[in-house]
């Protein structure tokens, strides 16, 4: 009795054989074709008319939509008519049952898509969609837009949605967007993954969208606006952009609640509390790292911030035996540079890796200090002034020496400061150094400010701020300088112009009484630390520069701030 076809030959053991005889099998079915020779079938296609001749059994086995024409009456005919498909779009997918390869180009992909769906050939269909959403730049989005509502290509849909997701800020200014109906929209905003840099801009672009038509769409707008990650914006950005909006009211409050009052999160109900996820845009995510200890302690903390909740968790307790050092990130390390022990200055510096947290001794400076600077510069380190004596003797001192360290050359000095200073602040723009405020050897506290040239390898003083700063906050932010606060007093907020060597006062703080660090993080200026007048509140603010005026975003640690330093978020959940 003779082997039944319907079972299914063993598999070879030497798959390479199997590979070579599939080939051969395929080369030899493809001749068949290309030389017309063995077919059973002819189809008669339009525009132009043409003849193309296959094989039955290939094209039954490449769809359903050929195995159920075979199946079928009209399938026993010798030339069965194809009406609604051009001959050469035709052919070329008949090319493609043979072949699984046909010439797609920009200006048949349509055709191509259509007819592909007509026969049921999914993958001639995900190969069209491939290729025309590789080519959208010469297809255009706005004929994707077309063809998906022609076609309902599911695949289609789908890879469009993909693209919304990954250009969405590129596609949120154009035309299409303005008529994109509000479940396609509240679909893209929901995403983890929209590739955006922050939120304000998913909720201007909703903005544009809803005035575009208010009328039509005022109901609808509480469905988008929910489905922004609303504790990523601060008390203050809701109450004036989000309250207002006809219908946001509830979800505004729901928000501010979750900001300011964390014990209460989990009676809040949100859909969304936790910022959006990684993305090829965000997958940079940064966040912060403050070090954190009495100016006279040992023994700091290393804390980190959950931007969604506004709240500081323990990363490390580090074992350091010196205060009043100096910290700056370098690399995937936090440098600890100078400081006293036993009332002595010290020269030391110890590297602390945030991956591993794990130590290592580095080169240690010619100078001892503590109370001074640092900063980086083009890959090099400097520290900047300081106080060389010990405690409450006279021959402590502020001291103008700066020195540099590299990894090829260890520590070496440079030009010294026009004015010895101590607790002086520091920041690098445009390729050079900033030093700012501080005391000098009598503790006059300073105005002055003085600008690093490293290629001259000299001090020069630029405009003096408008009032004195001790060892105050400063960052580098969108072309300007600032200098926030100092170590005790003052809540004073100060902008320097590079360009035009001046200097303006801006919005004081709200709350930061005695402000420690500030730093730009997600093209904003934050301000960390600090304590309300009467010293019951500190926080986290964030600066609004279109309205001039700081918004919370949180509280800040119990404990005092050292240093701040902005960290990529998988830095400190690689090791985990």
């Amino acid at each position: 009795m003779a082997t039944s076809c319907r079972q299914r030959p063993a598999l070879q053991s030497d798959s390479s054989e199997q590979n070579r005889f599939m080939e051969k099998l395929m080369a030899k079915i493809f001749r068949f074709y290309d030389e017309q020779s063995l077919t059973d079938v002819t189809f008669k296609v339009s525009n132009p008319t043409a003849h193309v001749p296959a094989h039955r059994l290939i094209l039954a086995a490449a769809s359903p939509y050929f195995e159920n024409l075979f199946k079928g009456n009209k399938g026993n005919k010798p030339i069965i008519e194809i009406n609604d498909i051009d001959s050469d779009i035709f052919e070329r997918l008949i090319t493609f049952c043979y072949t699984g390869q046909a010439l797609i180009t920009v200006t048949n992909v349509g055709a191509m898509l259509k007819a592909a769906i007509r026969l049921q050939l999914d993958d001639a269909i995900t190969r069209c969609v491939e290729y025309l959403m590789a080519h959208i730049d010469e297809y255009t989005l706005h004929d994707a837009y077309m063809l998906e509502r022609e076609t309902r290509c599911e695949i289609l849909k789908e890879k469009i949605f993909e693209y919304e997701i990954q250009n969405f800020m590129e596609i949120s200014q154009s035309d299409e967007f303005l008529n994109f109906d509000v479940e396609k929209l509240q679909r893209i905003l929901e995403s983890d993954n929209l590739n955006i840099t922050r939120e304000e801009v998913a909720f201007e672009a909703i903005k544009r969208w809803f005035n575009y038509d208010v009328a039509a769409r005022e109901k609808q707008l509480p469905l988008l606006i929910a489905c922004l990650r609303l504790t990523q914006f601060d008390a203050d950005f809701l109450l004036t952009h989000i309250q207002p909006l006809p219908g946001c009211e509830l979800l505004a409050f729901k928000a501010i609640s979750w900001i300011s009052k964390p014990e209460a999160r989990t009676k809040i109900n949100m859909r969304f509390t936790e910022p959006r996820g990684v993305s090829a845009a965000n997958c940079n995510e940064k966040t912060l790292l403050v070090v954190c200890s009495e100016e006279t302690e040992i023994n700091p903390k290393v804390l980190q911030y959950n931007k969604a909740e506004g709240k500081w968790q323990e990363y490390a307790s580090i074992k350091y035996d010196h205060y009043g050092c100096r910290t700056i990130l370098k690399d995937d390390n936090i440098l600890f540079i100078g400081g006293n022990k036993n009332g002595a200055p010290s020269n030391i510096v110890r590297s602390w890796n945030i991956r591993s947290k794990t130590w290592q001794n580095l080169p240690a400076m010619k100078q001892a200090r503590w109370r001074h600077c640092v900063v980086e510069l083009d890959g090099k380190i400097y520290a900047i002034g300081g106080r060389e004596g010990k405690i409450n003797l006279t021959e402590d001192r502020a001291m103008s020496s700066v020195e540099r360290y590299t990894t090829s050359d260890g520590w070496e000095f440079v030009s010294s400061l026009i004015v010895g200073r101590f607790d002086v602040s520091a920041v690098t723009f445009n390729g050079k150094i900033y030093t700012l405020g501080g005391y000098d050897t009598v503790f006059n506290n300073l105005k002055s400010v003085e600008c690093y040239n490293p290629d001259l390898n000299t001090w020069t003083f630029c405009a003096d701020m408008t009032e004195c700063h001790y060892y105050p906050g400063t960052a580098a932010h969108n072309g300007h300088i600032y200098v926030v606060g100092d170590c005790f007093r003052s809540r004073a907020v100060e902008r320097y112009d590079p360009q035009q060597d001046t200097w303006s006062k801006i919005c004081s703080l709200e709350v930061g009484f005695g402000c420690k660090a500030c730093v730009s993080l997600d093209n904003k200026l934050w301000t960390i630390g600090g304590t309300s007048k009467s010293g019951d509140k500190s926080c986290v603010s964030v600066y609004d520069e279109e309205n001039d005026r700081w918004g919370q975003k949180g509280s800040s640690p119990e404990t005092d701030i050292r240093s701040c330093v902005v960290v990529p978020v998988a830095l400190l959940t690689s090791n985990e």
